[in-house]
């Protein structure tokens, strides 16, 4: 294990009690220039977990508390008139930031969700027919809960996509939530903590895992893993060709988090799940398929030896 990797995740475990593997997931995905989407039920630890990444980050930080009166221009930002001097100023909104907390995503219409599409995807915003760019790195913690709860709107697909990966925290073990009940864990600690790393620290480990190196023999058995998913009957659509890219460099982040700089297949069915789990839909039903059953389908595909 890359030492400067475990120093980082053993801090942020002291304010995220007992989720140590979700940890190191969300520390992967933002290393590999992704953005993270947590879903699971009110009061887990979602929002904290976000907060402690970009505080150990060292970064600049907002946060969004999405609503269904949301608008795109509370994201992004609006131009308001000086009477004084008889222009139009532009206020930049809180996506003008590195680290973006958007706090219960799908509480919003899908108008104001479509409004962190081209930021995502392209590091810029075009507001009023200018294009602004971004701070670097821009990451997105976006938390949401469950479909079934009471005044929530699904992501569209589109929007799914531009997440590299998408983790739930669930229950604390009995250990882990009575060191939570006895005041570990509390948002003390987490103004207590000293940030991880500098600025400039981000840049280099994205710089080290982008020369994480893939073999043919790796390619082969990603490529056997996106057309077993285009041609499975039980998959409704595939893979695409960005899920792909997704996978690699998630398969790169974590090859890179053990301390190699090479790729092996037990990288991509590590991060297999979590990247293509809100990507994939049962043909039959057209619903996200269980982690298990999922896993259960890939290890069809032949590992390379």
């Amino acid at each position: 294990m890359n030492k400067q990797f475990e120093s980082i995740i053993k801090q942020i475990s002291s304010v995220l009690i007992g989720k140590e593997p979700q940890v190191r997931l969300a520390l992967t995905c933002l290393f590999a220039r992704g953005h993270l989407l947590i879903e699971d039920l009110p009061g887990i630890g979602k929002t904290t977990m976000a907060k402690v990444l970009a505080k150990c980050m060292g970064l600049d930080f907002q946060r969004i508390q999405f609503t269904s009166d949301m608008l795109p221009g509370d994201i992004l930002g609006v131009s308001i008139f000086d009477q004084n001097a008889g222009t139009f100023h532009f206020h930049p909104g809180p996506i003008f930031t590195q680290v973006l907390l958007a706090d219960e995503i799908n509480r919003a219409t899908p108008k104001t969700q479509s409004a962190l599409l081209e930021a995502m995807e392209e590091q810029q915003v075009t507001i009023e027919g200018e294009t602004r760019v971004l701070k670097q790195p821009f990451f997105v913690i976006a938390t949401q809960n469950p479909l079934e709860h009471a005044g929530t709107f699904p992501l569209p697909e589109s929007q799914l996509d531009r997440f590299l990966m998408r983790i739930k925290l669930g229950y604390p073990d009995r250990a882990a939530e009575k060191r939570i009940l006895t005041g570990e864990g509390a948002q003390s600690v987490l103004d207590a903590m000293d940030t991880c790393m500098m600025h400039g620290d981000v840049f280099g480990i994205q710089a080290k895992i982008s020369q994480v190196r893939a073999s043919d023999t790796f390619i082969d058995y990603l490529q056997d893993i996106i057309h077993f998913t285009r041609t499975s009957p039980m998959f409704h659509v595939g893979l695409s060709p960005r899920a792909g890219l997704a996978l690699q460099q998630a398969s790169r982040s974590w090859a890179h988090l053990q301390g190699r700089d090479y790729m092996i297949p037990e990288d991509l069915q590590v991060v297999l799940p979590w990247v293509t789990g809100h990507r994939l839909r049962s043909r039959t039903e057209g619903l996200e398929i269980p982690k298990n059953q999922l896993m259960e389908l890939f290890a069809e595909v032949p590992v390379p030896l």
